[in-house]
């Protein structure tokens, strides 16, 4: 359709911004124009008198500006509906506001209204439930969730009510959507969005907050109790398995679980915060795990940040020190080897416990340049007492996960030793089952190459993991290690003692040599002897102590070596 003579009109400054004025116009245009000229013919005439002229001129003059006011009267009532619906438009687009136009007439005009109207609210209601609710799972957004809880919260009636905030996440959820297609991820968090629907009451408010990430608010709770069966109820649910494009997917999840504070008005961000926290802490131990939050779980995650915010640098700032603890062979006495031992001495916290930091540093990376840093001090001070003239030794050192999985770690080893000076046979690693088992072959293959140039393997914390003897036989390492807490209660528990006795045999059939951990009393270690253990470490013979408080140990072993000798 043209809109030639609307563009002509609209190009005059005085018609641009007024459709009822091009109307208007038009109108009078239309109205007058027949007229002047009937008019010019009556004046140039002469069939008439000029007084006869004048008064008919006068009354149809007279006669047309009437009818043209009623005209245009009457035209601007009649675009009155397209007027209200343009403003109608505008004050949406400003306020959205919805319009209450009228929908009962039929004519192109009273369409008009009806339709804008009711596209005007299907609109609406389409950009309600994009800003309210997620578009892959159809539950409530954060936005549509904190919105709910905070009405909950704030109505007075519920003053006195208990509410409780369930986060739920699914375990491991970035490695395993990693092995997913993106399509196949989506499939799965709609079907966990379709199963906690299934799982919750018509009072429950469940929405999908971002990720894996699922929130479930309970009105009425009935007891604590209840709250421990809905997230069990939650839990079970999820851990069935998910037929996804033809295959079987088994997930678990873990919940943080917070009340609100009858006493202390909760906001909606403390609760989610909270919830958060309960959330972190349910992950760190394990999977499929509910944990209610509360104030010392708080502190204890604060005291984790500030550690992690410390902890960045602290190679540096020469807070990290390498303490050394002997390991004696459990027949002549002699030192033969140490364990290299993380410490950190901060300024202002004091020493603070490995076992505090070192799962913060394998968590953010951290322990990936601080082991390497530990294996080069461990190997360059133990190059430096052989120059001191000591009785060579092994340096024992842990290799952490994160270590395991670097791409160049034989070469980078190598490259330590060469750059020490230290033979490979003088350098032991230990490493454990659980990291292993990750990915067997490639944790195979790394370790022969390590055997290979003639570094001594290992198998830290033997007893605690998978210790299967199928396994075992694939790892080509030397030495097994006794966790201590077989060796702590080895005289008084006859688990503990079957255990023991247990790889220790194990050791010898496959003729690897076993080190006990944790060694603290003559009584233990009367037994291990007795059983055949090799080696043994332990506060019963030192503690882990400065490389310049282990100098007089060695000497005193390396005499007692040369009397031996000689």
């Amino acid at each position: 359709m043209k809109l030639s003579l609307y563009s002509f009109l609209a190009s005059f400054p005085l018609l641009k911004k007024s459709y009822t004025a091009k109307i208007m116009l038009v109108a009078f245009l239309g109205t007058h124009i027949p007229l002047l000229s009937l008019l010019l013919s009556f004046v140039i005439s002469n069939s008439y008198s000029l007084e006869m002229t004048i008064r008919v001129m006068l009354i149809a003059l007279l006669a047309t500006l009437a009818g043209t006011g009623v005209t245009l009267y009457a035209i601007h009532h009649l675009l009155k509906p397209v007027i209200l619906t343009s403003a109608a438009l505008q004050n949406y687009l400003n306020t959205k506001t919805l319009p209450e136009l009228p929908t009962e007439f039929t004519d192109e005009v009273g369409t008009l209204m009806a339709d804008t109207s009711q596209t005007l609210h299907k609109l609406d209601e389409l950009i309600h439930y994009i800003s309210n609710y997620d578009d892959l799972t159809g539950l409530p957004n954060r936005d549509l969730f904190r919105d709910r809880l905070y009405q909950n919260l704030s109505q007075p009636e519920n003053n006195q009510r208990l509410v409780a905030v369930f986060l739920l996440a699914i375990d491991d959820f970035t490695g395993m959507s990693h092995g997913f297609e993106h399509q196949t991820t989506n499939l799965l968090l709609r079907a966990v969005a379709q199963r906690l629907s299934s799982c919750i009451s018509q009072t429950d408010i469940l929405a999908h907050l971002s990720g894996d990430e699922f929130a479930l608010v309970r009105i009425e709770i009935v007891s604590f109790e209840s709250m421990i069966k809905l997230s069990q109820l939650l839990l079970n649910t999820l851990s069935k398995p998910f037929c996804l494009e033809g295959k079987l997917v088994h997930i678990t999840a873990s919940i943080g679980i917070t009340i609100n504070d009858l006493n202390d008005s909760n906001s909606v961000d403390q609760l989610l915060q909270q919830a958060h926290i309960a959330l972190y802490q349910a992950k760190q131990r394990g999977r499929s795990q509910y944990q209610f939050y509360s104030p010392e779980i708080n502190a204890q995650l604060q005291e984790r940040l500030t550690l992690e915010n410390e902890l960045h640098g602290a190679l540096d700032r020469n807070e990290l020190l390498v303490y050394y603890q002997p390991l004696i062979d459990l027949y002549s006495g002699q030192v033969i080897a140490m364990e290299a031992l993380l410490r950190w001495q901060h300024p202002t916290l004091g020493m603070i416990s490995p076992v505090k930091f070192i799962p913060i540093a394998e968590a953010n990376g951290a322990i990936i340049p601080i082991g390497e840093w530990v294996l080069r001090t461990a190997c360059a001070q133990n190059r430096a007492w052989q120059l001191a003239g000591f009785t060579p030794i092994r340096i024992s050192v842990n290799l952490s996960a994160r270590q395991f999985e670097q791409p160049y770690l034989v070469e980078v080893i190598n490259q330590i030793l060469e750059e020490t000076g230290l033979k490979a046979s003088d350098l032991e690693l230990e490493v454990t089952e659980s990291f292993l088992m990750a990915d067997m072959e490639r944790s195979v293959k790394i370790l022969k190459k390590l055997r290979e140039v003639g570094i001594w393997l290992a198998l830290d914390d033997f007893g605690t993991g998978y210790s299967s003897l199928n396994y075992l036989k694939r790892f080509p390492v030397n030495i097994l290690k006794i966790d201590q807490s077989f060796v702590q209660d080895v005289t008084s528990n006859p688990d503990s003692a079957a255990v023991t006795n247990a790889i220790i045999a194990l050791a010898k059939s496959l003729r690897l040599s076993i080190t006990a951990e944790g060694v603290e009393t003559q009584e233990q270690l009367d037994y291990l002897k007795m059983q055949g253990c090799d080696e043994g470490q332990g506060y019963y013979f030192s503690c882990p102590v400065p490389a310049d408080i282990i100098a007089p140990m060695l000497q005193k072993s390396s005499q007692q070596m040369e009397k031996i000798a000689a």
